[in-house]
């Protein structure tokens, strides 16, 4: 039985090469999974209870920042329950034919991870509600007087549902989820666990200021920690590290990829000093301040603006947003240097 059944073409967020990646560093059980301490008991309950029923386990819809393991989580549910995963975008389901097909081909328990679902078309999310309920699947056949339904049975399944905005969930659907989860950004120490067992996986050996450099620039998120455990692994092979990997070697990797210590990158900075060059430290609306980075809003408020909100350096007012004064100190700006600040984009 196959019990991962991926498309990487479904899920934008991915490329083929980071997937592989991603599933090679993911925990292989609940012992491995760290952090989200409460989300994964509440996990393990609910699939020990479905396979004492032995029934689908209830649907589960999983909310947070992404790269904080909803996939991982999703995946150590198929793999405990022994059913198969499918894994699909909201985006990627652009007709009702593509979920209908989706729902048809599911064995009995198997489950189905649908990561952004609060994308969904919901022309198209309307099919979820009767499959999620009563396993069936309603399809209109015909147009106007001489429309009519047909009802197909489904084997019973499990929908996991990810979101980084739960509050766009339409109430209906949110309803139909017997669990809702939340995952919140991990500590240092959880982090420092995830970065010590993902290097052995890498055959890396890290000094502890290393290992603690990596933890705390990853932004309290594992897929971080693990992008920026890649390319330390990357100078440690081409400079040959025969021994621990020192700090200098992080150090090096972090400028590299533009992360300055404390995990904010060039992206952060130029929020920041946009706020603070063009709109006098804020306020200034989403939409303004979209525009003037040619940035897309969604991409702001569900990347970025988590950590800075959460680490003190943006405060989110009904104005608008402001920067504090941590991230002035932070990045070094004063008044008398707004003009020269303009030009530093790339710092």
């Amino acid at each position: 039985m196959d019990n991962e059944i991926l498309n990487p073409n479904l899920n934008p967020n991915l490329n083929v090469s980071e997937l592989k990646n991603e599933v090679f560093l993911r925990p292989d059980n609940f012992i491995e999974y760290i952090g989200q301490d409460k989300v994964v008991e509440n996990i393990k309950l609910m699939v020990e209870s479905a396979k004492i029923r032995e029934a689908a386990m209830d649907h589960a819809l999983l909310s947070g920042p992404p790269g904080l393991g909803k996939t991982s989580l999703a995946m150590l549910i198929s793999k405990e329950l022994g059913v198969n995963l499918h894994v699909v975008s909201g985006p990627a389901l652009e007709k009702k034919g593509d979920l209908a097909s989706l729902l048809t081909n599911l064995q009995a328990h198997d489950v189905l991870f649908i990561d952004e679902i609060h994308r969904i078309n919901i022309a198209i999310e309307e099919i979820l509600y009767s499959a999620m309920e009563d396993y069936k699947l309603d399809i209109v056949l015909g147009e106007g007087p001489a429309a009519r339904t047909m009802q197909i049975d489904l084997n019973p399944f499990t929908l996991v549902g990810a979101t980084t905005r739960a509050g766009m969930l339409s109430n209906p659907l949110r309803d139909r989820f017997v669990a809702h989860l939340h995952f919140d950004f991990y500590n240092e120490k959880d982090l420092g666990k995830i970065v010590t067992n993902n290097a052995k996986k890498m055959k890396l050996k890290l000094s502890d200021k290393a290992r603690d450099l990596v933890s705390g620039c990853a932004r309290g998120t594992p897929r971080v920690a693990n992008r920026i455990l890649r390319r330390v692994r990357d100078y440690a092979l081409v400079e040959k590290v025969q021994s621990d990997v020192e700090e200098s070697i992080v150090q090096k990797a972090l400028k590299l990829m533009d992360i300055d210590r404390c995990g904010l990158d060039r992206m952060d900075r130029k929020i920041l000093k946009v706020i603070f060059d063009y709109y006098s430290g804020g306020p200034v609306g989403i939409e303004a301040l979209a525009a003037t980075l040619s940035e897309d809003r969604s991409t702001l408020e569900d990347v970025f603006e988590p950590y800075l909100l959460k680490e003190g350096y943006l405060i989110r007012t009904p104005r608008g947003r402001e920067i504090s004064k941590k991230a002035i100190e932070h990045l070094g700006l004063s008044k008398n240097k707004k003009d020269e600040s303009r030009t530093e984009f790339n710092v």
